[in-house]
């Protein structure tokens, strides 16, 4: 469920930024300016299907000086979206209040360094392989006026809320990915032919499983038992369900693994390497 920070200070009449909330007009809003936004530090996000991403986002707020941002009644900050910024097709949301600090003033102006995290549940912000793209950055105001005491008849909500976009490079959220791996057969005699299986799957966020991940390229890689590193053995594309097979010749004893690169959607993903005794 998405929702706007401002909404942990108010009752749940303000839960979701999905709600149709009346836009301050151009001549009401503030002149605020959002600049240096960097989310995640300039890297992509990889997603599972379960655990919450933490994503930090950084950024220079410039306000008026007289405006205040309390955070309860006002609040400022920065969230992704996609889709364009009147008709965002999916957004994410700050869930924790931004941590400010005043570099700079003027008579008219202060200028202050921020940071907050985004948490990223994919159960929450996720819906489908869409999402899977790159997200744009956008500053937001946004104003609460809520009375809900009812015992006069009456009660009152009142929400403006600004938003300017898109800001920076934005960022690429991914499907993470799984791949696992099994040599065979174990012993082995010198000379004599191993098959290394395995698959490779990605995250699902539709269904929440991962699910496999066909027509990809997957490097097996060879690290003899006295050795440090990897090297590469041959390059095998995953088949139907995400499976790999191929077959090698038994040389020494060590271990294989498979290493997926990752593509522009999804991550990259390596499996611990399976050891064959090579006698």
């Amino acid at each position: 469920m998405r929702k706007l920070a401002i909404g942990i200070a108010a009752s749940g009449a303000l839960a979701l930024t999905g709600l149709v909330a009346p836009v301050a007009s151009a001549a009401d809003s503030p002149d605020l300016v959002f600049s240096a936004v960097t989310v995640n530090s300039g890297k992509a996000v990889v997603v599972g299907t379960a655990a919450t991403v933490k994503v930090p986002v950084t950024y220079t707020l410039t306000r008026p000086s007289d405006l205040t941002v309390d955070y309860k009644t006002t609040f400022a900050g920065v969230l992704l979206y996609r889709g364009t910024l009147s008709r965002m097709a999916n957004e994410i949301d700050p869930e924790d209040v931004p941590t400010c600090t005043t570099t700079a003033t003027t008579d008219t102006t202060v200028t202050e360094a921020c940071k907050e995290t985004l948490a990223i549940a994919p159960a929450d912000y996720l819906y489908s392989a869409s999402d899977a793209t790159t997200w744009k950055a956008a500053g937001i105001y946004s104003t609460i006026d809520q009375d809900d005491d009812d015992s006069d008849g009456h009660i009152h909500l009142g929400y403006n809320y600004d938003a300017w976009g898109p800001l920076g490079s934005g960022v690429q959220i991914k499907r993470a990915a799984r791949v696992t791996v099994n040599a065979s057969p174990e012993p082995v005699k010198k000379g004599g032919t191993i098959t290394v299986t395995g698959k490779l799957t990605r995250a699902n966020w539709e269904t929440g499983t991962y699910t496999g991940y066909t027509t990809q390229k997957a490097t097996l890689q060879f690290r003899a038992k006295s050795a440090t590193s990897y090297t590469t053995v041959k390059t095998v594309t995953s088949g139907t369900g995400g499976a790999l097979k191929t077959t090698t010749k038994a040389t020494k004893d060590g271990f294989y693994r498979y290493v997926f690169a990752g593509t522009t959607t999804t991550g990259s993903a390596t499996v611990a390497g399976d050891y064959i005794d090579v006698r």
